[in-house]
């Protein structure tokens, strides 16, 4: 979502910033995918195969691993030509991607997870994006959701398709600068990474908790570079959605967490400003609700079920936040 600078992140990194540029053509890539479970070995087999076979080729793919010493060598038996590294930091994804970050070779670090298809030409516009663009920090793509049977529930509000990991009604169409991409397809040169010092460590999803650590991250590495993030929507990958996803229950406690996160977030940036989150609240969601409930008109009875699902899922990620700034006060006192 396009955005105005936001204030810089109180977190030790090296300020000031940097002159804009170009990222090279000839600039090598590292592929780094971060895992911690062996239940989603098909998903990492095929994100691994998918990052093998770019049609730009990789330096090296590098399989991260989260404090899982069967799957770190299950993964070296089935993968000879990738380089696997453990997570020895805290346990989480931003650990895991940060440990497979400062093993890579690369002059640029492009992350995928472990319920992720790369299309073949994914990192060859998210590369593009970044030799084309001058004054661009990084990187995103768009992510299409792989639901179970092929298509979203019917209930399922399309400008809530975050709450799965996917590209949502509201996001640009086309290239645009904008605040944060996603880390499940983020490509940023390897030295502004470690100069801001990666993901926040012990920050972002652990288990069934979740805070949003690749905002944060995108925040940051602008405000430290004095650079921005590019959306590329031609470069793709697929998210699996497990069935346990695919329902309102889940629907609505994500959004929660979503909320929660944000305010946690909000509170380690010293007051940063939702904005993307405000106008997709004030612009998308309500035009879509609108959409939703005058299809019943059109003969669709589903329509006034995605637009009572939104209004949920506003309220819930209303609650969570109140309860992420409650948390903070507490916290701060």
């Amino acid at each position: 979502m396009p955005t105005t600078p936001s204030t810089p992140a109180a977190y030790p990194v090296t300020t000031g910033a940097t002159p804009a540029y170009r990222c090279s053509p000839e600039s090598t890539v590292s592929v780094v995918i971060a895992c911690y479970t062996e239940a989603r070995w098909a998903g990492l087999e095929a994100a691994v195969r998918s990052a093998l076979e770019q049609e730009r080729r990789p330096l090296e793919v590098v399989v991260a691993v989260d404090h899982a010493p069967a799957l770190l060598d299950r993964v070296a038996r089935a993968f000879p030509e990738v380089r696997v590294v453990p997570n020895t930091a805290s346990p989480g994804a931003s650990g895991t991607r940060n440990a497979g970050a400062r093993a890579a070779r690369g002059d640029v670090v492009a992350f995928l997870d472990d319920d992720t298809r790369a299309a073949p030409t994914w990192l060859t516009h998210l590369v593009r994006g970044l030799e084309e663009t001058s004054g661009t920090v990084g990187a995103g793509g768009r992510v299409a959701a792989d639901w179970p049977g092929g298509v979203a529930p019917r209930w399922f509000p399309p400008e809530f398709l975050w709450v799965v990991g996917a590209s949502y009604e509201g996001m640009p169409t086309g290239r645009a600068e904008v605040r944060n991409v996603w880390s499940e397809s983020m490509a940023v040169r390897r030295e502004d990474f470690l100069r801001v010092g990666g993901f926040r460590d012990g920050f972002g999803k652990l288990g069934g908790d979740s805070s949003p650590e690749d905002t944060e991250f995108c925040i940051r590495a602008a405000a430290a570079t004095g650079r921005s993030w590019l959306y590329v929507p031609d470069a793709e990958i697929v998210h699996d959605v497990p069935a346990s996803r695919a329902t309102w229950r889940y629907f609505v406690r994500r959004c929660h967490a979503e909320g929660r996160g944000k305010a946690e977030m909000a509170a380690l940036e010293e007051g940063t400003a939702l904005t993307a989150e405000r106008g997709h609240v004030l612009g998308a969601i309500p035009r879509g609700m609108w959409r939703d409930a005058r299809r019943l008109l059109r003969g669709d009875r589903w329509g006034p079920a995605r637009a009572v699902t939104a209004g949920a899922g506003l309220l819930a990620a209303a609650s969570g936040y109140l309860a992420g700034r409650r948390a903070a006060v507490r916290a701060a006192a």
